[in-house]
């Protein structure tokens, strides 16, 4: 049977597990290009090429979700829910029904006649302003409508820090291209308009105190001329349309599945499609900053050194080719999985590429691990001082480790030395815990069929060729030499 990469096992699992799902709509299309109205309308699993992240250069711009649909379609629930499924992440969210503008007085004597549905009764130019602090990871104070007396509350305001995601919903969110700009994924939740006219009478007689008559007629004299105006005709906009709101779990774990991976990628990832960040969470962004600390105690910057290798060396692992395996669990039950690939060894680059080598024992039973050692006479040379690689290297798939990415020159005298001894390019697989953008291009560049695997990609090498703001000297300070 033909060996299959685990991505490929797990992209065929998820065809076969998606086979039977119908979404209304599930397209995806550039952020800065709105989706046509005769774009193909097709169910397809939301892919990593797809998505994209800041630049190298500056923190990464917060990803943008806006959430539109008819009144009462369960727009808040879809938002409560994605929220709560990207717990690793900040996310905020920002209702479009807190820049409603202040009623005059004039108005306020005849509310009943008053349109609230009409994109005229929204203060979009604050909207936008307070979206535009929000990406540039500015903390913004959003108004507080009181929908009993339909004005803005003059002294109170709600305090909404700069986070991953921002969740903009709204019944008209769609329907000004400014805002739909801002947006880096569009969702329409599309619900049935008998169900969402009873949940609007239900929260508008218990919630902002009106009877049952008034929220009737103001539904038929407003909110679904409104609708068949404004608000269906932007749902022509969406990325994602979701059937049945907040009780189309599928849908949403889809969307959030999306999202993570978006957020985990970075642009070079896009550049290189050989180049994998593992998806960030608090957890190994906490064992960043631990390890970036240069007060930091040795033991602690050594533990919290090797969690990193080991989530670095477990995913680099998923790369490699696997087979289809059938077994025989104890109930007597088939399991159909995957068998690991055999023919595999690492090889360290002496000598902060040795730190990684436990993580690779302990994942790997009896693992071979060779060494190269380089010399650095002046950035621009490299001289090759010892190796010591494993007889049948060129029938083996290549681990190879070194915990900074900087330069790339070290890494890419490494990568020649193994193709000289007969491993395929395809077969190296360069692991490490840092990369800088300058060192992935000058790997992918030489060599675009090495795949690098990496838990964060820093800013940039300072005039020192030193990654920054990076972790100094990591061999130094992971063996106690520093001092």
């Amino acid at each position: 049977m033909p060996e299959k990469s685990m991505d490929e096992v797990m992209e065929a699992a998820a065809g076969a597990h998606f086979s039977g799902l119908r979404l209304d709509s599930l397209r995806l299309s550039s952020p800065s290009t709105p989706s046509s109205p005769s774009s193909a309308r097709a169910s397809q699993v939301l892919s990593p090429e797809s998505a994209s992240s800041a630049s190298a250069a500056g923190p990464r711009q917060p990803f943008v979700i806006g959430v539109s649909g008819g009144t009462a379609s369960g727009k808040t629930t879809v938002c409560d829910m994605i929220i709560q499924q990207l717990h690793d992440h900040r996310v905020v969210l920002v209702n479009q029904d807190s820049f409603y503008r202040g009623l005059t007085a004039e108005e306020s004597k005849h509310v009943q006649d008053y349109n609230f549905d009409h994109p005229d009764a929204f203060d979009t130019e604050q909207l936008l302003e307070c979206m535009g602090k929000l990406k540039s990871a500015q903390s913004v104070n959003v108004p507080i409508y009181d929908f009993k007396n339909h004005r803005r509350c003059s002294e109170s305001f709600r305090k909404v820090n700069a986070s991953d995601v921002i969740i903009l919903e709204g019944i008209l969110v769609f329907h000004d291209p400014q805002v739909r700009n801002l947006m880096d994924m569009k969702i329409f939740v599309d619900t049935d308009a008998d169900i969402r006219l009873a949940r609007r009478i239900r929260r508008d007689t218990v919630e902002r105190g009106r009877d049952v008559n008034s929220v009737l007629e103001q539904y038929g004299r407003f909110v679904k001329p409104a609708f068949d105006d404004f608000v269906l005709p932007s749902k022509k906009y969406a990325d994602v349309i979701i059937p049945r709101g907040g009780d189309n779990h599928v849908a949403i774990d889809l969307i959030v599945q999306h999202i993570r991976t978006k957020l985990g990628q970075h642009d070079l990832c896009k550049i290189y499609n050989n180049v994998y960040v593992i998806q960030s969470t608090f957890q190994i962004r906490g064992m960043h900053t631990l390890i970036r600390d240069r007060d930091i105690t040795t033991p602690d910057f050594v533990f919290y050194s090797d969690r990193l290798i080991r989530l670095v060396v477990e995913h680099g692992l998923g790369h490699l080719p696997f087979t289809e395996k059938q077994v025989v669990t104890p109930t007597g039950s088939v399991y159909m999985g995957v068998d690991f690939c055999k023919k595999l060894c690492g090889v360290s680059i002496v000598r902060s590429g040795e730190s990684m080598e436990n993580a690779l024992r302990a994942c790997c039973k009896g693992i071979k691990i060779g060494k190269i050692l380089i010399h650095r006479d002046g950035d621009d040379g490299k001289q090759l001082i010892y190796e010591k690689l494993p007889k049948d290297i060129s029938e083996r798939h290549v681990l190879l480790l070194d915990p900074v990415l900087g330069t790339g020159n070290s890494a890419n005298q490494a990568i020649e030395l193994l193709i000289q001894k007969g491993v395929p390019e395809s077969w190296i697989f360069f692991l490490n815990l840092i990369s800088a953008p300058e060192g992935i291009h000058c790997v992918c560049k030489r060599f675009p069929s090495v795949k690098i695997i990496t838990s964060e990609i820093d800013v940039a090498l300072n005039e020192d060729f030193r990654v920054i703001p990076g972790l100094g000297e990591f061999g130094d300070r992971y063996f106690g030499t520093d001092n």
